[in-house]
């Protein structure tokens, strides 16, 4: 009767199977969606719904899908914080624009006052 000199090891072997850089690198190549709900109910009203979504992917895969909320954010994105400085400032200028328009309205509104009292 033989028996085994060695148990199996129930993790697999580094030589066998995939490693974990191969997986990453499928999964980012890929993409993997990850979605779940979770309702909490009392006597059939429902109190709180949250919605899950988790979406495991490369930077090109995501934009491939479509994918590109981070480009847009200011706080995440260079270009995104210098176009929201530039909507400011144009939004500024023209506030200030306005302003001296009325300003300049106002003086001249108040020199001709002054003129056509006696």
């Amino acid at each position: 009767m033989t028996t085994p000199s060695r148990l199996p090891d129930p993790y697999g072997r580094p030589s066998s199977g995939a490693n974990l850089a191969d997986i990453l690198e499928r999964v980012l190549d890929k993409g993997i969606v990850i979605a779940g709900d979770i309702r909490i109910n009392l006597l059939d009203i429902e109190l709180l719904t949250i919605k899950l979504r988790l979406i495991v992917a490369s930077v090109d895969k995501a934009k491939e899908m479509g994918i590109d909320w981070w480009e847009s954010d200011p706080a995440l994105s260079t270009r995104a914080r210098r176009d929201e400085l530039t909507r400011e400032n144009a939004e500024l200028y023209t506030r200030l624009e306005r302003f001296e328009a009325a300003r300049d309205a106002e003086q001249l509104e108040s020199a001709r006052g002054r003129k056509e009292s006696p």
